[in-house]
Formats: structure tokens, C-alpha cells, sequence
């Protein structure tokens, strides 16, 4: 589904809103009624959008999303309610033949009130179910494992599942481990969430990647950089921080079906270097050692394996031994780590929380929502950590791969967010 791109596409601004929701003005309402019309067929953009909209969202692309929502939801058939929080922007939902979509419409405040900002906040299809939402991840190319759990005071109770032992790579989800062993340190007195270590090694993909080698940072910033932003240098720093065989030991802590033979944790520069054309030799031998024959291939190989000697071109196109140099884990590991998390967590909730994964709308449903994913090259995983407004706790957790081929991340992410809708509800 390409209707999560067209959230990140049209957005321009963020606009203050009121907390309160008034009713909608003659000029508001007249929008979103245009609206209606502009989605079901093209034409007319120039009068409905501000120049500044279309010179970031082209007419020719706007084109392209709205009739990638038609094929997706069939043809919008009506307006539905309009609530307008402040005096240039409110929330607007159109009724199409199978789903209902939600938008963010932001006006001009002065006459004509052109369009200057739109988003997609949400989609509701018509008669969906958990067993439609495992029917389509079925349908997935390549594999993918599936589970829905309610948390409580016992193992968490699966309440949909497919496949859900099976062994995935999960990509940055494995930062979910990291998080963890911090909190159990924090929470044992061996660390506070206060304490300052240096920013180091760097790793490619992130913010932190262009801060000052060995720049101060405290283990809350850094946790926050690793899971909100997936940032590869916060995590590899933090990991080696809080040492190496403390976060592989957290795998067994927090239920991992395969805690034994998993380890170690790779960091984000090694799983980039190994999978490199140049060090398919070091690949090799890493598939087949022990675990402690891993460690010690690590350590003696470091020169090798630092982000200084990788190409990271020629890995970042297409899956590289995805099935062999990974961060694995099931949907069910997955979903007891997150429980772990919730029982043991602390300060580390709140930070799950930054990056809720969803749109504001969807996220909205939940008194507390957190997120983390992975994803790579023929490898994506999502995990939520959600709390219901009657303070009920679920889990969610998959994780789609395919060795031969990218996988779409913006149709994952609606059946995500499908599933999740469906439990708010």
C-alpha cells in the first residue's frame, strides 16, 4: 500500500491546533468537499492547492497517489466527518467503496484558503478481521511470520498467530535487546540512565554519524538516537558500552527460543562488513562456527570488520545473506521480549514511545503506543508495544523476508496498522 507514501509526501507543515474541535467553517467544509471530487478523478489542482504545495508534491505525482488510493480502496464515494481544530486545520474523512481514510487538511488562512498541507492519518477498511490481515501477510512473496498476543500477569496469551516460532531476520529489531539489557542494568544499580560514555565506533544510517567522534553522550540520549531514530552508531556504541556478552545473555532473561545457539550479538558495522563482497571469506567461516568460534572471528578479525573498511554500496541495493548474518528471531521471541519490557522497562517505555510506528491518528487509538522495526534489503520486522485506553496490554510483532528481492514497506506498514486498529477497536 503506497497510501503511507503519500503521508510522507504531502505533509509540509505542522500547523498549532486548538485542543478543542469546533464546527467546521463554510471555507473549511467547502475544501474538504473539493476534496471528495479531487480524489475521484484529476483535474482542478491548481485552484484546490497552494503554489507552495505543488511545488513540493508536483500535479503529476499527486496524480500517481490519488489514484494509487482508488485502486487500493476503490472510488471515494463521500465525505465523511470534518472536524476542524484551529482556524486553518482540522481532520477530514473521505468514505471510499471498501475503506474509510482519514486526512489532515491544512487551509491558507486568508481568501481563497488554498490547500497548503495534506496527510493521510489513517485507513479503516470495510469488514476486515485478523484473519483477513493473516490472509494478505500469507499472500506475501518470499516468507513471513505473524503473531498478536494480550499481556498480563501470566505468558503472553496469543490471540492470532501464523507461523509464529519461525526464525526471522528482523534487522534494527534486535536494538530491542540492547534496550533491554540498559533497563536491567538501570534497575539493578549497575548504570543510570544519567551516565555519560563516548559516542564511538560510528556505524553508517543515522544522525549520530556526523556528531564529533567520542562527543559525550548519556546512555538516555543514545537509547532514544538507537530505537526512536534506529540510529546504527547509538546502538553500536551502546552495545559495546554495556559489553557484548551482557546483551547476548539478555536473549535467555527474556525468553529467545534459540538464547543458546543465537549469540553473539552482532553490531550494526560487523553485520555490514560480513556481508560484503570483499569479506566473503570471513562470511563463510562465520555460517558455520559455534558461537564462541563467532566471537572469537570477530575479535581477531576487527581490522576487517570496522566501519572504516566497509563499502557499504555494495550492500545497500539487494539481500545479502540474509538468512545466515542476521539478528534472528520469531514473532514469539519477539513478543516476550516485549513483555519483558513492560514488566522490567522503566524509563525504557517512554522512550519506545517516541517513534510510535503508526500515524498520529492510528497511534491515537492507544493510551500508549511503542515501536521498534528493522529493516534492509529483503528484510523488514515491526513490533508494538500497546497499552488500550481500559489499560489492557497487547503485543504485535512480524517480520516479512525475501532473499531475492527488496520488500514493500509501505504495504507491511498498512497491515500493521490494520492490526492494530483492529485490536483498538
Amino acid at each position: 500500500m503506497k497510501a503511507l507514501a503519500l503521508a510522507a509526501l504531502v505533509w509540509l507543515a505542522l500547523f498549532p491546533t486548538a485542543a478543542g474541535a469546533a464546527s467546521p467553517t463554510p471555507a473549511y467544509r467547502a475544501r474538504a468537499e473539493q476534496l471528495v471530487r479531487l480524489l475521484a478523478a484529476p483535474g482542478g489542482e491548481e485552484d484546490f492547492f497552494s503554489g507552495l504545495f505543488l511545488d513540493a508534491v508536483p500535479i503529476d505525482r499527486w496524480r500517481a497517489l490519488a489514484a494509487d488510493l482508488r485502486r487500493q480502496h476503490g472510488a471515494p464515494q463521500a465525505l465523511g466527518a470534518v472536524t476542524q481544530t484551529s482556524a486553518t486545520a482540522g481532520q477530514v474523512e473521505i468514505r471510499y467503496e471498501r475503506a474509510t481514510v482519514g486526512f489532515t487538511l491544512v487551509v491558507a488562512p486568508q481568501p481563497p484558503y488554498p490547500v497548503v498541507g495534506l496527510h493521510v492519518v489513517g485507513v479503516k477498511q470495510a469488514d476486515d478481521s485478523l484473519d483477513k490481515v493473516m490472509a494478505d501477510i500469507a499472500a506475501l512473496p518470499g516468507r513471513s511470520a505473524f503473531a498478536v498476543a494480550k499481556l498480563g500477569e501470566t505468558r503472553p496469551q496469543m490471540i492470532a498467530a501464523r507461523d509464529p516460532d519461525r526464525q526471522m531476520a528482523t534487522g534494527s529489531s534486535f536494538k530491542l535487546l540492547i534496550l533491554a539489557e540498559l533497563a536491567r542494568a538501570v534497575a539493578a544499580g549497575e548504570r543510570r540512565w544519567s551516565d555519560v560514555v563516548p559516542l564511538g565506533p560510528k556505524s553508517f544510517s543515522g544522525r549520530l554519524m556526523s556528531w564529533p567522534d567520542g562527543a559525550p553522550m548519556t546512555l538516555h540520549s543514545l537509547a532514544t538516537a538507537m530505537t526512536a531514530e534506529s540510529d546504527n552508531s547509538a546502538a553500536d556504541t551502546l552495545l559495546l558500552a554495556l559489553g557484548r556478552a551482557k546483551v547476548d545473555a539478555i536473549l535467555a532473561r527474556t525468553g529467545h527460543a534459540e538464547a543458546e545457539k543465537a549469540p553473539p550479538v552482532l553490531t550494526t558495522a560487523e553485520a555490514f562488513a560480513l556481508k560484503m563482497p570483499a569479506n566473503a571469506d570471513l562470511r563463510t567461516r562465520y555460517e558455520a562456527a559455534s558461537p564462541a568460534e563467532r566471537r572469537t572471528l570477530l575479535a581477531d578479525s576487527a581490522g576487517r570488520l570496522g566501519t572504516d573498511a566497509i563499502d557499504v554500496g555494495s550492500v545497500a541495493e539487494t539481500p545479502v545473506a540474509i538468512d545466515t548474518v542476521e539478528w534472528f528471531a520469531s514473532p514469539a521471541d519477539e513478543i516476550r521480549l516485549l513483555d519483558w519490557l513492560r514488566q522490567n522497562g522503566g524509563e525504557a517505555l517512554p522512550i519506545l514511545a517516541v517513534n510510535q510506528g503508526v500515524a498520529p491518528a492510528d497511534a491515537a487509538r492507544w493510551r500508549m503506543l511503542g515501536y521498534k522495526g528493522g529493516s534492509e534489503p529483503g528484510v523488514l520486522a515491526m513490533n508494538f508495544l500497546a497499552q488500550a485506553k481500559d489499560g489492557s496490554w497487547y503485543a504485535v510483532s512480524a517480520s516479512w523476508n525475501d532473499p531475492s528481492a527488496r520488500v514493500d514497506e509501505g504495504r507491511f506498514l498498512a497491515l500493521m496498522t490494520r492490526t492494530l486498529n483492529l485490536l483498538a477497536d
